[in-house]
């Protein structure tokens, strides 16, 4: 009952051979979040462990609540880290968008508990009681670090069950699918997006979120490219006229950068700052990874046989 949802606990006491013993193959949409900056964060705390373990509770609790209310079942914390998937131990029909709406909650519970900690940190314990405010968790220096989180999801067939020793095992999924989602949470970072979607996760849900293109990319371990997503929100986006343009406009910009037209991309991509400035997309660091691929490519042509994927060295 800690690692799914009550109806799921539900479900599977009425049909105990649900959960099989051993592995079987199914779809599943999997997702990995990671504490960006952490380790400053604990250097904060390293003279209050007991205030960092407050801290990353009170986080960790936000995240397990928005993937057990979509169905979710968590597999295992690490340290500040999350794995999450959907489709297992019961089926899951709407596994990629409960994923993906499961990933918007995350990052708006976890906005809504930095700005409690930043309206609370000048009250004293007993205002923050009288406030029914949760408790400040904060380090020795006194700061108040927000918590920023990256988020990876990425859907396929996966082996999933019971796995490990005699003694001791875990229900758990292993596959190439799930190496790909914990490499999309790594380079959350890399692109300033908090959340990256697969292609195999955004295809399926492009009409029913607000979905950005970042890149072609092959990742450490992958041998073939994919193309990789921004989720930036739910259906109220994706609707907007404004989000609109500016997903044409980017794709406008991948298809110049990819021609190696770099005067072009360049251009497009002045106009698309305003554009994703006004909708609130944390969109500067994407914009500033192309102007500086794009620097470097025009002192080193890549050819004419390029592909345009951007190939990682580090996970």
């Amino acid at each position: 009952g800690q690692y799914v949802s009550p109806d799921l606990v539900n479900q599977l006491s009425e049909n105990k051979g649900k959960l099989t013993l051993g592995g079987e193959t199914r779809e599943l949409t999997l997702l990995f979040s990671d504490v960006r900056g952490f380790t400053a964060i604990a250097e904060d705390y390293k003279d209050d462990p007991e205030a960092l373990t407050s801290l990353m509770n009170q986080f960790l609790t936000i995240l397990s609540n928005a993937i057990m209310k979509t169905k979710g079942t968590i597999d295992k914390f690490m340290g500040d880290a999350v794995m999450a998937f959907w489709n297992a131990p019961l089926d899951t029909p709407d596994h990629v968008t409960a994923a993906c709406r499961s990933a918007l909650q995350m990052l708006a519970d976890v906005g809504a508990l930095n700005r409690e900690r930043m309206a609370s940190a000048h009250l004293t314990e007993d205002e923050r009681r009288r406030k029914k405010m949760k408790p400040l968790a904060i380090g020795k220096s006194g700061k108040v670090h927000p918590i920023n989180v990256g988020i990876g999801i990425n859907t396929g067939v996966c082996v999933v069950g019971n796995m490990g020793s005699d003694t001791r095992f875990d229900y758990t999924a292993l596959g190439d699918p799930v190496n790909v989602a914990s490499r999309l949470e790594g380079q959350s970072r890399y692109y300033g997006v908090p959340i990256i979607l697969g292609e195999n996760t955004a295809k399926r849900v492009v009409n029913d979120f607000a979905i950005i293109e970042l890149d072609m990319v092959r990742v450490v371990g992958k041998a073939l490219p994919e193309n990789i997503f921004g989720l930036m929100g739910d259906e109220s986006m994706r609707s907007r006229a404004e989000f609109q343009e500016a997903f044409s406009t980017n794709s406008n910009m991948l298809l110049a950068y990819r021609a190696q037209d770099w005067t072009a991309a360049l251009a497009i991509m002045e106009r698309l700052e305003p554009m994703f400035a006004a909708l609130d997309l944390p969109m500067k660091e994407y914009l500033e990874v192309y102007r500086q691929r794009i620097a470097a490519l025009r002192e080193n042509p890549p050819g004419e046989d390029w592909d345009g994927v951007f190939a990682f060295t580090k996970k």
